[in-house]
This record gives structure tokens, C-alpha cells and sequence, in this order.
């Protein structure tokens, strides 16, 4: 293992992968960090058939209740090949396989609309968000397209971190409101050594996080959606968790990251920034 040679901040909380986009995922005891981000993170999307998008909870007016399925790794995920199959839980409790025969008329069935199970990005791949009616955001009631990074599921960069410092500020914001862990999708959850108020990590931005022998470049800021405003769970609807964020922070709530180098990320290792 390389030794770090940083200023270390912390260490690793939770890890988080989601094997099919868009879905709940699953918190995980270590991971390989690959040139792809997670390995198996958002192997798996659902295809609009009819209008050929990628599906996204972004676009609740078309998808209300994705964030209520699960999507979990029944073999360990490989870089080769195609990905290893999952096992999806519907929100009404019942469970297919992604290779079952029946998994896309079941899954067509759940959401309501016809879709295909993707096992690869297609080329030129765009997914949709909304913008909900609030005088707080400078879109209201809107529909947007955005393209996926290409060969990608991703939304807009490989890996997605948060610090506990975060968490913090937002729920000091906002007292009354939920700011759970999966209302923002992260990667890394990164609990920070030193007290610290604030949302550090836009500080990071241009900066190299070391987690042993990964090193994650920091690419910018993460902007925040209607998606951390839904429903899932046993978490209610509350759009003033996407007002927090706009208010306090420009919208964003954590960073992204691209992988300079590979290597495993153990719960509770530690994290340098260079």
C-alpha cells in the first residue's frame, strides 16, 4: 500500500454502490476503485422504449417511484464481460434477477411504462430531469435533457463523495428536515478528524484525495436536483432539503471525482487531501 502523503482529514465512513441506475443501492464493507469509478456502480440502467432515454429519478413526473426499488449484487462484479446479475426488490416486495426471462415485462410492469434492461451505455445516451414549481429555483417547472458521460450511466462524473462536516451544516440549516445519506447518492461518506463547519469539500476542488493506494482527482462541485427532494423509504417528501442547498451552497451538496489511480477503499481507512 502506498503511504499517504497529504494532509490527512479523515476517514471512511460508509461506501456506497448503486448497480442499477437510479435505483437504492446497496452500503458496502470495501470496494474496488477502478478507471470506471465503483466497480459495478451503475452497471445496469433501465431504456425508456418509446423514446429511447435512460431512465432517471431525476424525471419524477415520469418515474415516481424508482428510488423505492433495490438493486443488490447476487455474484461479486467483474471489469470483464458483462455485468454480474442483480437482484432487484420492487417496491411492492417481490424480487426478480436480472437474467430472468421475465425481468424487463416485470420491471415494464413496476414502473409503468415499457422499458429495456441495459447492460451498456448506447452511444450519444441522454437521460431527462424536471425542475418542480418553486419560486426558490430559477427553472420552475421545467424539463431538461442531459447526455451521459460516454460508455456511461453515470450523470455527470464517476465518483460521488460527501464529508460528515456536510451533513452537518445542512442539518444545523434546517432542523426539521431529513438529510439521510440516501437522499444524495454518495459514494464515500468521509467523517472529517478535525471539527469542521461548513461545506469543506468545495475547498478540495482541484485537489487529490489518497485512500491507500486509490487517489480520486476532485473535479467540481455537485449540483443537486429534485431527487434529493423524493420520497423512499421510510424518508417523506420534503422539498426544503433541495432549498437548503440552494440557499446555503449554489445548489451543490458534495464533489465529484475521477480515479488517477486504482486500488481497494476499506470502511475506515484513511483519507489525505494534496
Amino acid at each position: 500500500m502506498a503511504e499517504a502523503d497529504g494532509q490527512a482529514i479523515g476517514r471512511i465512513l460508509s461506501i456506497w454502490r448503486y448497480p442499477v441506475k437510479s435505483m437504492a443501492g446497496e452500503e458496502l464493507e470495501a470496494t474496488e476503485v477502478t478507471e470506471r469509478g465503483l466497480l459495478g456502480d451503475r452497471a445496469y440502467a433501465l431504456v425508456d422504449d418509446e423514446r429511447g432515454k435512460v431512465v432517471s429519478a431525476k424525471n419524477p413526473r415520469l418515474w415516481p417511484n424508482l428510488l423505492n426499488f433495490r438493486a443488490v449484487f447476487l455474484d461479486p462484479p467483474h471489469e470483464a464481460g458483462s455485468p454480474a446479475r442483480v437482484r432487484i426488490t420492487l417496491p411492492d416486495g417481490t424480487m426478480l434477477a436480472t437474467d430472468q426471462a421475465d425481468a424487463e415485462s416485470r420491471l415494464t410492469a413496476a414502473v409503468g411504462r415499457s422499458v429495456r434492461l441495459a447492460r451498456s451505455a448506447p452511444e450519444g445516451a441522454t437521460a431527462e430531469g424536471y425542475w418542480p414549481d418553486h419560486d426558490w429555483l430559477p427553472n420552475r417547472d421545467e424539463v431538461f435533457e442531459f447526455p451521459l458521460p460516454p460508455g456511461t450511466f453515470f450523470d455527470g462524473a464517476i465518483v460521488h463523495l460527501i464529508t460528515t462536516a456536510t451533513f452537518n451544516r445542512l442539518r444545523s440549516l434546517s432542523p426539521d428536515s431529513q438529510f439521510d445519506v440516501r437522499r444524495f447518492r454518495p459514494n464515500f461518506v468521509i467523517d472529517l478528524t478535525e471539527p469542521t463547519e461548513g461545506f469543506v469539500e468545495n475547498d478540495w476542488i482541484g485537489h487529490t484525495l489518497q485512500i491507500g493506494d486509490v487517489r480520486l482527482q476532485i473535479d467540481g462541485p455537485c449540483p443537486r436536483c429534485v431527487m434529493t427532494t423524493l420520497s423512499q423509504g421510510n424518508l417523506p417528501k420534503d422539498p426544503n432539503v433541495l432549498r437548503t442547498a440552494v440557499q446555503a451552497n449554489e445548489g451543490n451538496i458534495g464533489v465529484y471525482a475521477t480515479t488517477t489511480r486504482s486500488g481497494l477503499v476499506r470502511l475506515g481507512d484513511a483519507v489525505a487531501l494534496t
